[in-house]
């Protein structure tokens, strides 16, 4: 299964909806879908070089300890967070403190798309 991130407005979303409403109300087996509608602009943004790259650094890791990851992206810590920020507004990571025994608390990232193909779609 792919995560598709499309580029649109909230209308745009509902049309969707409806078309997909519209195929249950006529009984038509529908698949599952992992859509997210991203903000054209966001979408632009998201494929920078150094997010698209943190991206595939992330695909395939469950979780990864903060310091780890900006040491392996060689990124500075504000650097860092506008990116994780950016791509936990669409749900693509997961961000939280986890106890860190004898140490007090890690922040963690997770990545909600684990090794999956992740396509971006963009109408112009």
């Amino acid at each position: 299964m792919t995560i598709e991130l499309k580029a649109g407005t909230l209308s745009d979303f509902f049309v969707s909806a409806k078309e997909t409403a519209k195929e249950i109300d006529e009984g038509i087996k529908i698949s599952p879908k992992n859509i997210i509608w991203v903000a054209p602009s966001d979408l632009m943004a998201i494929l920078k070089p150094e997010r698209t790259r943190l991206v595939q650094y992330l695909r395939g890791r469950k979780k990864v300890i903060y310091s780890e990851l900006l040491s392996a992206m060689q990124r500075t810590p504000i650097s860092l967070n506008n990116d994780l920020k950016l791509l936990a507004k669409y749900q693509l990571v997961n961000i939280f403190k986890e106890p860190n025994p004898g140490h007090g608390v890690h922040k963690v990232i997770e990545s909600t798309f684990g090794d999956e193909k992740i396509e971006f779609k963009a109408v112009i």
